[in-house]
């Protein structure tokens, strides 16, 4: 079974939003590119992010063929884009949410007064759902968490993607790590109503675009008890008290030269992660970025900068999948 993980980059109807496809053509060219990576890579379920509206999903499916079951959050960002799931079997929602976790404060996202209720809200709904039955039952929430990219209020409604100097900068790169630091907070609070402190016996997948890399502290909350990682054989093969609760990223068993999802100015990063529960991470086969029948080959990605805008209108995605086989 491979489950997997990919940031779709804009997958809107034209004319639908920033980042939408300008034409129709533009539009067809992108489901068609996303589609046929999709249908290589035959995921048996696979988290995706930046869904525009559910025609968009629809349309992928049936690029796609064959037999989908799809789900999709309720809750969008402002842009109207949004997680979800395509799975070959039937899917059950278990929670779809954008509320903080309980016991956080609004944070602060802007200059000027105190933050209100309304920013006490992930950036995007995290959608969870379960598949499958009796011991077969797997589990899995997707999420994408707040961007490292910083935006600064422009006139109007306008945006602005360079500061005006670089006590700005250093505001709003504050602002935006207060936010993804809150969201991974509630997306490990929803790892742990899936996990029920049962790990060691559940099949349970957390996934997404994090926004940040391996290491990051951000990413470090989404795993529960330190002290066991798959890089660390003796600790992990080594049974404790924190396994019923831990999460593992797959990361270490991604091939060295292929462990990165995104460029961002020249840089290789993975910033799209998966990370799962201590019985599926004794079950795990492989795990890679791109397609597997090309994990000897060079990943070739598009590096992004500060402007989104340059790629509106391009074909596929800037993100790589990233996936495991149990």
């Amino acid at each position: 079974m491979l489950v997997g993980t990919w940031n779709l980059e804009n997958l809107m109807l034209p004319h639908s939003g920033d980042g939408a496809p300008r034409t129709e053509a533009e539009y067809e060219a992108k489901v068609a590119a996303l589609a046929s990576v999709i249908t290589t890579l035959d995921p048996a379920l696979l988290g995706v992010q930046e869904v525009g509206q559910e025609e968009t999903l629809a349309d992928l499916v049936k690029a796609i063929g064959g037999e989908w079951h799809t789900a999709l959050s309720r809750h969008a960002d402002h842009r109207g884009i949004r997680v979800g799931f395509l799975s070959r079997t039937p899917l059950r929602i278990r929670r779809d949410t954008h509320a903080f976790a309980d016991g956080l404060h609004p944070v602060q996202v802007k200059d000027g007064n105190k933050p209100d209720a309304h920013e006490r809200e992930t950036s995007r709904g995290f959608l969870a759902v379960e598949t499958g039955t009796g011991d077969g039952v797997l589990q899995v929430a997707v999420a994408h968490l707040k961007s490292k990219l910083l935006s600064y209020p422009g006139t109007g409604d306008r945006t602005r993607f360079q500061p005006h100097d670089e006590a700005e900068r250093a505001r709003f790169g504050a602002y935006a790590l207060y936010r993804r630091a809150a969201e991974a907070t509630t997306l490990r609070a929803l790892a742990d109503f899936l996990l029920e402190g049962a790990g060691t016996e559940r099949d349970v997948i957390v996934l997404g675009d994090m926004n940040d890399v391996v290491n990051a502290a951000t990413t470090q909350i989404l795993l529960g008890p330190p002290g066991s990682e798959l890089d660390k054989p003796r600790a992990f093969l080594k049974s404790d008290l924190g396994d019923p609760f831990r999460l593992w990223d797959i990361a270490p068993r991604i091939p060295a030269a292929r462990r990165f999802s995104r460029v961002s100015f020249g840089r290789a990063e993975l910033i799209d992660h998966v990370l799962v529960s201590h019985r599926l991470a004794r079950r795990i086969v492989e795990a890679g970025t791109g397609l597997p029948e090309q994990q000897e080959d060079a990943l070739v990605l598009p590096s992004v900068d500060e402007d989104p805008k340059k790629r509106v209108g391009t074909p596929g995605s800037d993100h790589a999948p990233v996936w495991v086989r149990v």
